[in-house]
C-alpha cells in the first residue's frame, strides 16, 4: 500500500487541498489481488487504490468514457503473420497504466483510507487518472495513442488497438490492450530502441519473449507458435467441481433436440450465464467448440436442467484435453478455404 502511495506521489497524482463549498469528493478504496504466473505460482503480491467512479456524476465528473481494445482475432492473426515472416515477438506491461492520463474535469476525491490526514475538509484534488474513474482508460488510451504517433505509427482501421510502424526496412507492429502490449518486428535493435523511447515515456516493464498474454499461453516449438489455455481451462474445472469427471470424447449430441426441452428452470440462471460466457472466451483457441457454444448461448434467458447438463458435457469433453490449443506454424499466408456440402 506504501508503495502504491508513493507510486502516485511521484506521479503527481493529485495535490491535497481545502474542498471547495458545494463540491462533493466521491470515495476510494484499497483493492488486493494476487497476481500469478502461467503454471499458477505466486509472481507478487498487489495493492490498488481505486477510486469509487460509480459516485461520479456525467457532465460534471466525466465525459466520455469509451476505450478500444484489441480484438482477440486481431492477436491470432498478428501472431500467424509474425511466425510466417520469422519476427521478433515481444510482450511489455505498463507500470500502474491508468495513472498516465490527465484529467480534464474537475474532480475530488477522499483520502486514501490508512493515509487520512488530520485535519478536516481535506480532499485529493484529481489532476491525472486514477483506476476506478469512468473515465480512466479512455484517459490513458488517448496519451498513449499521442506517443505512438509522436514515434511514427499509424493507427489501423480494421483494430483501433493495433498500430504499425513502416520506416525503409524497418517494420512494427504493435497491439494494445489496456496495459498489455504485444510488439512485433523485424529489427532486434531497433525494438529494443523502441522499448527504451516507451520506457522513458511510460515506465514499461519489459517481459521478454511473448509467452502468457491475456490468459493465453504462448510456446514456441521449433519454428511456430502454440497457443493454448490450459490454466484457464482447468480454473473453469475446478470452480465447477469437474475435476475429477469422467471425459468425454466429444462436446455436444448430434441430435440434442435443446431447444424443445421442457426440463425445469434453473434456479440460478447466473450460474450458466457465467458459464457459457467464459467459455466462449476459450473459443480463441479452442475453434472446435464453436457449435456446441453457439448452441448452448441461445439458452441465456431461461435456461432449464437440460441446459446445464449439455454445458457439462462440453466440460467432460474439455477435462479429457485441457492442454489442445492451436498450433500457428510457417506459411506462405495463402488463404485457404474448405466447403461441404452439408
Amino acid at each position: 500500500m506504501s508503495e502504491e502511495i508513493r507510486a502516485l506521489e511521484l506521479n503527481k497524482t493529485w495535490t491535497i487541498v481545502q474542498l471547495p463549498p458545494g463540491k462533493h469528493p466521491i470515495g476510494c478504496k484499497w483493492v488486493y489481488k494476487v497476481k500469478r504466473r502461467a503454471d499458477g505460482s505466486i509472481e507478487r503480491y498487489k495493492a490498488r487504490l481505486v477510486a469509487k467512479g460509480f459516485t461520479q456524476v456525467e457532465g460534471i465528473d466525466y465525459h466520455e468514457t469509451f476505450a478500444p481494445v484489441t480484438k482477440l482475432v486481431t492477436v491470432r492473426c498478428l501472431l500467424t503473420v509474425a511466425v510466417a515472416k520469422e519476427w521478433h515477438i515481444h510482450q511489455m506491461d505498463v507500470n500502474n497504466a491508468f495513472l498516465h492520463g490527465d484529467l480534464e474535469e474537475e474532480v475530488y476525491m477522499k483520502l486514501p483510507p490508512g493515509f487520512s490526514a488530520s485535519s478536516n475538509g481535506t480532499a485529493c484534488r484529481l489532476h491525472k487518472s486514477l483506476h476506478g474513474l469512468r473515465q480512466a482508460s479512455r484517459n490513458w488510451f488517448s496519451k498513449f495513442v499521442e506517443a505512438l504517433r509522436h514515434y511514427g505509427f499509424i493507427q489501423s482501421g480494421a483494430d483501433h488497438s493495433l498500430f504499425i510502424f513502416n520506416g525503409g526496412n524497418i517494420f512494427l507492429g504493435m497491439l494494445v490492450y489496456v496495459d498489455d502490449l504485444i510488439i512485433v518486428g523485424n529489427n532486434a535493435s531497433h525494438c529494443e530502441s523502441f522499448k527504451g523511447y516507451l520506457d522513458r515515456c511510460f515506465r514499461i516493464k519489459d517481459l521478454g519473449s511473448l509467452k502468457y498474454f491475456l490468459g493465453i499461453e504462448v510456446t514456441r516449438m521449433g519454428s511456430g507458435l502454440f497457443l493454448s489455455k490450459r490454466k484457464y481451462v482447468l480454473d473453469i474445472l475446478a470452480e465447477c467441481g469437474m475435476l475429477a469427471s469422467r471425459p468425454s470424447p466429444f462436446p455436444m449430441e448430434q441430435r440434442h433436440h435443446l431447444s424443445m426441452s421442457s426440463s425445469d428452470l434453473l434456479s440460478d440462471p447466473g450460474k450458466y450465464r457465467r458459464l457459457i460466457g467464459r467459455l466462449i472466451y476459450l473459443t480463441i483457441t479452442r475453434p472446435e467448440l464453436s457449435y456446441s457454444l453457439h448452441t448452448l448461448a441461445q439458452f441465456m434467458q431461461e435456461p432449464r436442467q437440460d441446459h446445464w447438463d449439455a454445458a457439462m458435457r462440453v466440460l467432460r469433453y474439455l477435462k479429457q484435453s485441457p492442454g489442445q490449443g492451436i498450433y500457428l506454424r510457417p506459411t506462405s499466408l495463402e488463404l485457404e478455404a474448405f466447403c461441404d456440402s452439408d
